[in-house]
């Protein structure tokens, strides 16, 4: 076998993802709404986003990065098998089933689809499926080290040290992010990534309608994982009357059943998900400048624009 000498092997790809959603409405609650169009439309979502591109590209320095997005936020293969499945988050007025969003925000959701495109950023979305299933499709099948920014702390599912996939997550705002890797996970959580979506069923979530098991929180949840291993495990101590779980919890455990049978495929993010053809590569430049000029003028996003343009350059 020839070996030659010389030959640096390619370096595999870092890969950003975005929750788009998740870091857009972060930065509508955490940036003033003074920031204003020309007109006096609010821009704060759209300026805060782009500030906080510029830190990430500027701070990991990704050569991919995908803005991922929810083609459906709320989709019907959960809500079959949970219900109330973010049942609260349906604006009462909606007929379509879209997601409540602020009245100042919803104006700007566009305005951000447009200059993502007109930089030339991918952003992918796939009917039937939350923005969170496209990341996890992505993360899973990823060839090199992955970085996931979400406020999303289901996301902290696919955080696996071994794959090099961490999650950055924004503390306060999109000011200030965390970078949660599995030391992070067992610190906080008392389990690994790969244990975190059964803690997520046990402990439930009532900002996403999951009920969870009675009288199971999150640090009983990460104490029965450590004691049993994983979600099927603690369901077969729940049913050995040998086993030495206490009463109150076994009933609760084998009362939850029907929960338990439907809540982990709820709770996982899905790595399948049919993508459709993209270039995730970081543009050094905009793909359509004349497009990103008339966008930065319409409304007001000079400074932004300009700050992330430089660091795209620096790269």
């Amino acid at each position: 076998m020839r070996h030659d000498r010389g030959v640096t092997a390619p370096t595999a790809p870092r890969l950003m993802l975005l929750d788009t959603a998740s870091l857009y409405f972060r930065a509508y609650f955490g940036v003033p709404d003074s920031l204003r169009s020309p007109q006096g439309e609010p821009v704060n979502a759209v300026r805060g986003l782009l500030d906080f591109i510029s830190r990430l590209v500027h701070d990991h320095g990704p050569d991919q990065l995908v803005a991922c997005t929810d083609a459906d936020w709320r989709p019907q293969w959960r809500v079959d098998l949970i219900p109330t499945y973010k049942t609260h988050r349906v604006a009462e007025a909606a007929q379509d089933g879209a997601e409540e969003v602020p009245d100042t925000l919803a104006p700007q959701v566009p305005v951000i689809e447009q200059v993502l495109d007109a930089l030339g950023i991918a952003r992918v979305g796939v009917p039937g499926y939350e923005a969170d299933d496209v990341i996890g499709t992505l993360a899973t099948h990823a060839a090199g080290p992955v970085r996931i920014v979400t406020g999303d702390r289901d996301l902290f599912q696919l955080v696996d040290d071994a794959r090099g996939v961490q999650v950055v997550y924004p503390v306060k705002g999109v000011g200030t992010a965390q970078l949660v890797d599995e030391a992070a996970l067992r610190e906080k959580y008392g389990v690994t990534g790969a244990e975190y979506a059964d803690l997520a069923a046990l402990r439930g979530d009532p900002s996403d309608g999951l009920p969870g098991v009675k009288g199971i929180g999150e640090k009983t949840a990460a104490q029965l994982i450590r004691e049993y291993g994983d979600l099927a495990g603690i369901r077969a101590a729940a049913a050995d009357s040998a086993s030495k779980l206490t009463p109150a919890r076994r009933r609760n455990l084998l009362e939850g059943a029907a929960y338990l049978d439907v809540a982990p495929t709820v709770v996982r993010v899905a790595t399948d998900v049919p993508l459709p053809a993209f270039d995730p590569v970081l543009p050094r430049a905009p793909r359509d400048p004349a497009a990103l000029e008339a966008l930065t003028t319409r409304w007001g996003l000079g400074s932004s624009v300009s700050r992330l343009l430089d660091t795209l350059a620096a790269r």
